[in-house]
């Protein structure tokens, strides 16, 4: 053993003696000729590379090239790396490569380039005989039928990895002049081409040091008009983005993968002018938008039902390369195109979340114009009706996915944006069409718009409540102005509203109906040494007149042991907290303001929104169940927003309403008194209720009711006051009245 110990620590004194870098450069050119001299003897142009020694030849250049540097040093050129920049290897093989001689070859070249980019570490993509080469590699990647598919997808991720690492290698990469230095760029380009020998090694100027003479593709991009939209729609070309577009729809997970994370990288680049560069001098926005709409036009519409497309479950763009067989939504009809739809759309919401806001902006605004306005709107303004079903179903699923502020910011604008028509000078909006839907003759159709505008009241953007509600309350011309001395909006205690006599004149609304004590209410949240009576305008009373409004017979919860309004306690307070988080940084006032400003004569218009579900909730006890359900839904998150003036108009039964003028409570009120007429012709009443309790939650489906439809409308109803209740019960502690 001691001998062996002995003859190890002389060979590797040896090793250490031996001059490394005259030995590695020897082998280092042995190999190369390896390759040559195979050109020059083969007589079996078919012969597969794989059948060669080229590929082992390759590898062992470059394990020396890795461990030449490892020797000399990041900072240091070795003799191999300048051999293979002198002479000029990588133009070599990229010609070899692209010959395809032997078959295969490109494969082997892709691999050793991507291997020279990612393991040596000294920056080479800025060197003359380095980027050239890359280059024209770039432009054989994505080809169709390809068979160095994979290859070339790893070649490209490392050259997007190197461009991460330092980012003014972008404007080189692409080939993007820039416009200051022009005029320096002609002058010194026939200068930088020259230089292929001695300063090989040095530094390229991104602006001046590559031949016009080889920048034909990004020439011919740049020729394409673009408009103020920036969003005319080209066709996937053959350089760095084109080929990763035409990547990111392979077949083949893995190239797909690569080509969508190399997209990230580039689009991610914070460097200063990176995303200027990327918006103003590529087509990267429009190339991505386009293939948007092309995934959108390969949706196989007889097919697809719209109510798996508006409940599409949110589609994280990498879910899709571990999608299971067994996932549900994976046997839908038309689940694949459903799937890579949605999965592009989460990448493009993705990548402007990432991206510098410039280039943010100009996707938000590409989507907007190419596929939202162009595409969609169309179909949503459709004379078919599965179109627009299908079309609002889609709008409906997206409004839901994103999340990036800039493409939130150009929806609510395709959505809330005045548009004039050629024909006449009025005006219209995609939201106003969108809540005439909400009434439409289809109930799917209804369904669907009311589902978009609740998702887009979970969206955290101000404008969105203040068009569709806000500005319609903010004079508070609702309210009948109140004699002297008197609180806006209430009624001294005991003595009717004026004006009042819309209520005074219905059989159903009495005052006797409003109970004065505490038996529907819970612990109160925070305990009061002594509490004050319960007054007109009180927490009591305002959660009290909620839970009064159904009548005793026409209630069918407590018949089977169901629990009251505090079951809609914690749901409640979970949906106020939701939509108070929306709003933190809205700056919404804290309290109302001192008396209502109203043009003296001027109507109260509660506008489109709330005039539509006021109708709508007028006639909940002749609608499908289902449409009942989407209707409250809708209307207990609007009332469960933290604005004092939404408080007042839909929670408050007291407030003195002015002539024409409805609330939330006064249109219930006209509900119940329907309710009371029509349950007059309903034979046991309370058996056919229990009934159908029974058959909504599932026990009994075999009962065929007669009146089924106003039946759920009651339980419906019923379910909403209670909910209603406890949305009041939960913001009363933050709003004092």
């Amino acid at each position: 053993m001691e001998a062996f110990s002995k003859l190890t620590s002389m060979l590797l004194q040896a090793l250490e003696t031996r001059e490394p870098t005259v030995d590695l450069l020897q082998s280092f050119v042995e190999h190369w000729k390896a390759i040559t001299n195979f050109y020059i003897q083969t007589t079996d142009e078919c012969c597969p590379v794989k059948r060669t020694e080229i590929p082992w030849h390759l590898r062992q250049m470059m394990d020396i090239l890795v461990f030449e540097e490892k020797q000399q040093g990041a900072e240091e050129t070795g003799p191999c790396l300048e051999y293979l920049l002198q002479h000029k290897l990588l133009e070599t093989l990229g010609t070899l490569g692209k010959a395809e001689c032997p078959p295969g070859m490109s494969q082997q070249v892709f691999l050793f380039s991507s291997k020279l980019l990612s393991q040596i570490q000294k920056p080479l993509l800025h060197m003359v005989n380095i980027c050239k080469p890359v280059q024209k590699l770039i432009r054989l990647c994505g080809l169709p039928n390809s068979q160095a598919e994979k290859e070339s997808a790893q070649f490209l991720l490392a050259v997007c990895s190197t461009i991460k690492q330092d980012p003014h290698l972008l404007r080189l990469v692409l080939e993007l002049p820039h416009s200051d230095q022009s005029h320096q760029r002609k002058q010194n380009s026939n200068h930088n081409t020259d230089s292929t020998t001695s300063s090989s090694q040095s530094a390229l100027d991104p602006a001046s040091a590559l031949d016009p003479a080889s920048r034909p593709h990004r020439s011919q991009a740049s020729a394409s008009s673009i408009g103020q939209s920036g969003c005319s729609m080209p066709t996937a070309g053959a350089d760095l983005l084109g080929s990763l577009l035409q990547m990111a729809s392979s077949k083949k997970s893995s190239v797909s993968l690569k080509a969508y994370e190399s997209l990230l990288l580039l689009a991610g680049l914070q460097s200063a002018g990176s995303g200027e560069a990327l918006a103003e001098q590529t087509q990267l926005a429009e190339l991505l938008v386009g293939r948007l709409v092309q995934l959108y036009s390969l949706l196989p519409v007889d097919s697809l039902d719209p109510g798996d497309i508006q409940s599409w479950p949110p589609t994280s763009w990498s879910s899709q390369f571990s999608r299971s067989t067994s996932d549900p939504s994976a046997q839908l009809p038309g689940s694949e195109h459903m799937n890579n739809f949605f999965s592009w759309f989460d990448f493009l919401d993705h990548l402007m979340r990432e991206a510098p806001q410039v280039l943010a902006e100009k996707l938000a605004q590409c989507v907007h114009v190419s596929w939202l306005v162009s595409t969609l709107q169309p179909q949503l303004l459709h004379t078919s009706e599965r179109d627009v079903l299908l079309a609002t179903s889609v709008l409906c699923a997206t409004v839901r996915l994103v999340r990036s502020d800039a493409l939130l910011d150009q929806l609510v604008r395709f959505l809330m944006m005045t548009q004039t028509s050629h024909e006449d000078t009025c005006t219209h909006t995609v939201v106003d069409m969108l809540l005439q839907h909400c009434d439409h003759i289809s109930d799917q159709v209804s369904m669907a718009s009311l589902c978009v505008v609740e998702e887009l009241l979970q969206k955290p953007h101000r404008d969105i409540l203040n068009i569709l509600v806000l500005r319609n309350l903010d004079s508070r011309s609702y309210l009948q102005p109140s004699p002297a001395g008197l609180e806006d909006g209430h009624t001294e205690i005991g003595e009717p509203a004026e004006d009042s006599d819309e209520l005074e004149e219905d059989p159903f609304f009495l005052n006797s109906m409003l109970p004065s004590s505490h038996q529907f209410l819970p612990s109160p949240l925070c305990s009061s040494s002594s509490p004050p009576p319960p007054t007109p305008g009180s927490p009591e009373d305002f959660v009290n007149s909620f839970l009064c409004l159904v009548p005793q017979q026409a209630r069918s919860a407590p018949l089977m042991q169901e629990g009251g309004y505090e079951s809609y306690i914690h749901d409640a307070h979970t949906l106020v907290m939701e939509c108070q988080s929306l709003c933190l940084s809205w700056d919404w006032p804290v309290s109302l303001p001192s008396s209502p400003i109203s043009a003296e004569g001027a109507e109260f218009f509660e506008g489109h929104l709330l005039k539509m579900l006021f109708n709508r909730l007028g006639r909940i006890l002749e609608q499908p169940y289902e449409l009942n359900l989407q209707l409250t839904s809708l209307l207990s998150r609007l009332c469960s927003f933290n604005h004092p003036m939404l408080h007042e108009y839909l929670l408050n039964p007291f407030i003195n309403l002015s002539p024409c003028s409805r609330s939330l409570f006064s249109v219930l009120i006209r509900v119940i008194g329907e309710l009371m007429q029509r349950i007059l012709q309903v034979p046991n009443l309370t058996d056919k209720l229990l009934d159908t309790r029974r058959q909504l939650i599932g026990l009994d489906n075999n009962i065929e009711l007669e009146h089924l439809t106003l039946l759920r409308g009651v339980i419906v109803l019923e379910e909403f006051c209670k909910e209603l209740a406890a949305i009041a019960f939960v913001k009363l502690p933050l709003d004092h009245h």
